[in-house]
């Protein structure tokens, strides 16, 4: 029987090995370790695994192809509803989404419908089809700012209905999040994310960078002016969180957003650019989420010790277990019930230690995790010369600054509707600029709705 057979497990790096360079740590699958796990699903009439995916990929098909070795079916199924089916794979948390609802996961272990996607995602990339038919266009033009998961599923979505569209990008480089905030042992650049951004140009997607929206053009314009029939707004929250506590302005404190713009973007990684980077001796990341994770291990990778603190136990983490899991193989030393009151600076400015609190768990807030509360008289120092804030982070404001009519919210987030839809006609936003930080599969989702919102509002005022 199908659900007698153990999950393949996906072959990894060494971690002593992996925690010195920034190589991918999963190998991912062959074929026939693929159709193996592929052989694990029941192929259920009312499967709950897509009701779960936030962008609504017909999963069983998609695996009935893998195990029938109808690879470029697979990739075709996937292609109907997902234009980034290899970044998903490997970062999207599927043990909460499609996976959470596989109903093999009720007595064992889900299919690894991540691990699949991602198999089909890498054999297009190498060895699908490349000739993308661009649709007849249809005389209509959409602007989108911002080239991370939201606007690429949008512009993706658009321009299969014939639109002109046009991506707008602040950064030197297309792919938002992707490539200034993931890092590459998590998700390669130029293998998989500038890869699966080509197909997009194939079907004729123009990307603009170095383009800062509130500034170098703006929504008021790319409307009044430049004559675009409607604006997707996908800019993300880039602007970091600190504590307000004393001592964040030392050298050596840092956000997790600018760490790892500088070693993405600027490759300081690779002993051959010469890029400024400082992960000291022994660098503490505060936070518990993805991006601490991603933050923490990577200064582990530059050469310091790494530690995470955090002020909730480890199950109120709310990074991923797999990047948990993988973060302490590699030797990351995890402080739970632990909160920073002030950093310690030396006579010249430099970062010396953390002083710290222990906390206790006590009643549920209003995300239903157990509130911290602190322990009396607990307090201690952690020695480390870099400080990483790892705190979330907020919509920059300039574009909602710079356009008449759009309503935001007190967190400084677009007020928008599931459709996308914002106060201002023609205006579309989604992703984190509307909801906060959130993940890549929830942006690709809300930028596909605003697609189709798009599209109904241009026909109805042709």
């Amino acid at each position: 029987m199908a659900n007698k057979i153990a999950r393949v497990a996906c072959r990894e790096q060494d971690p002593k090995v992996r925690a010195t360079n920034f190589e991918e740590v999963c190998y991912g699958y062959n074929l026939e370790e693929a159709q193996l796990e592929a052989s694990r699903c029941l192929n259920c009439k009312n499967p709950r695994c897509v009701a779960q995916c936030p962008v609504s990929i017909s999963i069983p098909e998609f695996i009935g192809h893998v195990l029938s070795g109808e690879l470029q079916a697979a990739a075709d199924t996937i292609a109907r509803d997902s234009s980034l089916p290899s970044v998903c794979g490997r970062v999207c948390p599927q043990e909460s989404q499609c996976e959470g609802a596989c109903i093999l996961g009720i007595k064992g272990e889900p299919v690894a419908i991540g691990k699949l996607e991602r198999f089909v995602g890498d054999w297009k990339i190498e060895n699908g089809r490349k000739d993308e038919q661009r649709p007849e266009p249809n005389g209509h033009r959409v602007a989108i700012i911002g080239s991370g998961p939201a606007g690429l599923a949008c512009a993706g979505d658009l321009a299969k209905l014939g639109y002109e569209v046009r991506v707008f990008e602040a950064l030197h480089k297309v792919g938002g999040v992707l490539v200034y905030g993931i890092p590459e042992f998590r998700l390669p650049k130029e293998r998989i994310v500038a890869r699966e951004i080509d197909s997009l140009r194939r079907l004729g997607v123009v990307f603009e960078t170095d383009t800062i929206a509130g500034r170098t053009v703006t929504v008021d314009s790319l409307l009044d002016e430049e004559g675009y029939d409607a604006v997707f707004i996908g800019s993300g929250a880039g602007l970091p969180r600190f504590m307000g506590i004393e001592g964040e302005n030392l050298n050596g404190v840092v956000s997790a957003n600018e760490f790892l713009t500088r070693t993405n973007l600027m490759h300081a990684y690779d002993g051959e650019y010469d890029t400024p980077i400082y992960a000291g001796r022994r660098a503490v990341v505060v936070g518990g989420g993805n991006v601490a994770m991603d933050a923490v291990r990577t200064a582990k990778r530059l050469g310091a010790e790494a530690t995470i603190v955090y002020r909730r136990s480890e199950v109120e983490l709310p990074a991923r277990v797999e990047e948990v899991h993988h973060a302490k193989e590699e030797g990351i030393e995890f402080r739970m019930l632990t909160n920073p009151i002030e950093v310690l600076g030396t006579e010249k400015g430099w970062v010396r230690a953390v002083r710290c609190v222990e906390m206790e768990l006590g009643e549920p807030d209003e995300s239903g995790r157990r509130s911290p509360v602190v322990k009396a008289g607990s307090e201690f120092e952690i020695e480390c010369d870099v400080v990483i804030m790892a705190l979330g982070t907020s919509p920059n404001p300039l574009i909602a600054a710079t356009t008449d009519g759009l309503e935001t919210n007190r967190r400084g987030c677009i007020v928008a509707d599931d459709e996308g839809r914002t106060s201002r006609e023609g205006v579309f936003a989604g992703g984190d600029i509307v909801t906060g930080a959130a993940t890549v599969i929830l942006a690709m989702g809300a930028g596909r709705r605003a697609a189709k919102a798009i599209d109904e509002y241009v026909k109805s005022k042709a």
